[in-house]
């Protein structure tokens, strides 16, 4: 797999922070970062799919011949 470097700014305290944690998991910061964005990506590809498989679900849903109007009031369903 081909990789490509990127140049990143961060506060000093923020990097000392992210080195301690780095070190912490046996790795450098450039693993811990690459890491994290490629579970994200994951994340959001994941996302993708399954809105489009609960929209598809949708499309496919039972219908219920009311073409979107209600034909009932809601004192009838919830008498008391």
């Amino acid at each position: 797999m081909e990789h490509q470097n990127v140049t990143l700014s961060i506060r000093k305290d923020l990097l000392r922070k992210v080195k301690h944690i780095a070190i912490e998991r046996q790795t450098s910061v450039s693993g811990l970062l690459a890491g994290m964005l490629e579970e994200l990506a994951q994340k959001g590809d994941l996302y993708s799919r399954s809105r489009a498989r609960h929209i598809g679900m949708l499309d496919n849903a039972f219908d219920l011949e009311t073409h979107g109007k209600t034909t009932w009031r809601r004192e009838d369903v919830h008498e008391r």
